[in-house]
């Protein structure tokens, strides 16, 4: 009788902790999606706002048309990717889309009007946010 009631316990032990343990893991799965979604809210926002940044830094170096394609292509390829739901293709797209927007920032250092810009500052300084976001989620 005895064993029985130890066995008993035993294996009410048991189950309590493959449910605990289930239950945690359903836990850190929703927290890896939560962290996902607010990941991809930042993305989105970022891609939103690049076709103004290309339209204010285009008013001051229009003859720039390569960075230009550059980072249009770039956003295009994220968005495709995003739709895709490929992860992989999705991550190549955002790194692509990273070093585009450089190489736009490295051309905007180049005219000192449009540094001066307050719509280019905010927009700068949106994208600087976004990207700050992007890293802590």
């Amino acid at each position: 009788m005895v064993v029985g009631i130890i066995i008993a316990v035993i294996v009410v032990l048991i189950v309590l902790w493959a449910v605990s343990a289930y239950n945690g893991l359903v836990t850190l799965r929703n927290r890896v999606k939560n962290g996902w979604a607010q990941i991809d809210v930042q993305l989105k926002q970022r891609t939103d706002l690049i076709p103004n940044l290309v339209e204010t830094v285009k008013g001051y170096a229009a003859h720039e048309s390569q960075v230009f394609t550059q980072v249009t292509q770039a956003r295009a390829g994220v968005v495709q990717a995003a739709q895709s739901g490929d992860v992989a293709q999705r991550i190549a797209a955002e790194n692509q889309l990273s070093r585009a927007l450089v190489n736009l920032q490295a051309v905007s250092e180049n005219y000192p009007q449009l540094q001066a810009n307050t719509n280019f500052m905010d927009l700068q300084n949106q994208l600087k946010s976004l990207e700050e976001k992007i890293a802590y989620a």
